[in-house]
C-alpha cells in the first residue's frame, strides 16, 4: 500500500500553524491538554500536534471545538489565521 503523500506547506501555513498552537497553548492556560482535548472532543495527541505546529492545518470543525471549550470566539482565532508573518 502507498503512503498518502501531503503538499509541503509554504512558510505562510506553517507561521499560520505556529500562530495557531500558541494560541490555544495560551488559552489552555493551567488546564491539562488531556482535559481540554476530552471536552472538546478529539485526542490529546491531536491537541498535541496543534499546539506544537506539526499539525498546522487542523480542521475547521476542530479548531471550532477547541475555541468554544477555551472560550475564544472564532473571530478572533480568523483574525489570527489572517495575519501576514512580519
Amino acid at each position: 500500500m502507498g503512503r498518502m503523500v501531503r503538499t509541503p506547506l509554504t512558510p505562510e501555513e506553517r507561521e499560520r500553524g505556529e500562530r495557531l498552537g500558541r494560541l490555544l497553548r495560551e488559552a489552555r492556560g493551567g488546564r491539562s491538554m488531556t482535559e481540554v482535548a476530552a471536552a472538546a472532543g478529539v485526542s490529546a495527541e491531536t491537541l498535541r500536534k496543534i499546539e506544537t505546529g506539526r499539525a498546522p492545518t487542523p480542521a475547521f470543525f476542530t479548531v471550532a471545538a477547541l475555541a468554544v471549550v477555551l472560550g475564544l470566539s472564532m473571530d478572533e482565532l480568523a483574525a489570527l489565521s489572517s495575519l501576514v508573518a512580519a
